[in-house]
């Protein structure tokens, strides 16, 4: 299973840094060999933001600091672990959705230490097109979707069918009219709410910010009872590499970039078809500024 908030149940695809046994520091006879390295490996998920935090951080690593770098995916929990063990050296985006992991290896191991903010707010709601919602300005209280029940077919648009969410729970509490339906897929539930933009069909769709969609397509968010509270995303990192990763754990605690960066480089992976290293490659040389503030 997999989450994006606090509020959910079960294993998420959430935006992963690591290092697997790093020996980023010279010996007595120099620096080793650039093949004989260690490096340092970026666990990422399959949705676009996270893909665009691995990659820009990844490029900065291999072409303005000589880390090597080879980047692998990971679930959250088993992030976690290996977190822990020192196989995977920093999370650059934790949404708080596992916080038994932040006790244990953070609390009570101490096995894994903060990193500050990523930069960037993240949330989850309820959304529909903003030009439904112009034309029909109730249909944003929550206490009025059953009345629009008929225009939006009576169904919760989702993506993944693993994604693990509380709106089950919350059509239950708030005795809405509605059915959770998994599109099958993030690309298909972005496929299905560009397609209704496009049609100017109402829809009703679980959604997250930050998305690199929603620079593309206007919605506006329902306003629910306080299911889903905002979340400042967290990095964090092992504590025998935040001790010993010299300028590759400066610039990781440096990272921070605010939800337009990561959705221009979303956007250049998703909706341009860029790979990631292409779309990060794009965007450091367009921000040499803002890289240079992190690699103070």
């Amino acid at each position: 299973m997999r989450i994006r908030h606090p509020l959910f149940a079960g294993m998420g695809a959430l935006s992963l840094l690591a290092v697997s046994g790093c020996s980023l520091a010279e010996g007595v006879t120099g620096r080793l060999a650039e093949d004989e390295r260690e490096p340092v490996v970026i666990a990422v998920p399959a949705w676009p933001g996270g893909q665009a935090n691995a990659a820009v951080a990844a490029y900065v690593l291999e072409n303005e600091l000589d880390v090597p770098v080879r980047r692998v995916e990971l679930s959250q929990r088993d992030a976690w672990e290996q977190l822990g063990q020192g196989d995977v050296q920093a999370v650059l985006e934790d949404w708080g959705a596992l916080p038994d992991a932040v006790e244990l290896y953070v609390e009570r191991k101490e096995q894994v230490v903060g990193a500050g903010e990523l930069g960037i707010t993240g949330h989850v709601g309820w959304y529909v097109p903003e030009e439904f919602a112009e034309a029909n300005p109730g249909v944003l209280d929550w206490r009025n979707l059953n009345d629009f029940a008929g225009e939006l077919g009576g169904r919760l648009l989702h993506g993944d069918p693993e994604y693990a969410t509380r709106d089950e729970a919350i059509v239950e509490d708030l005795d809405l009219a509605y059915r959770p339906v998994a599109a099958g897929s993030e690309d298909a539930l972005v496929a299905e709410i560009a397609g209704a933009a496009e049609a100017g069909e109402p829809l009703l769709t679980y959604f997250w910010e930050p998305h690199w969609l929603s620079a593309e397509v206007p919605l506006t968010e329902i306003r629910l009872p306080e299911y889903y509270p905002r979340i400042a995303l967290q990095k964090y990192l092992n504590a025998e590499f935040a001790a010993a990763g010299g300028a590759a754990v400066d610039f990781l605690r440096n990272f921070s970039w605010s939800a337009d960066d990561q959705n221009a480089v979303a956007e250049l992976i998703a909706g341009e078809g860029l790979t990631p290293t292409a779309a990060a490659e794009r965007w450091v040389t367009e921000h040499p500024d803002t890289v240079a503030g992190w690699l103070e």
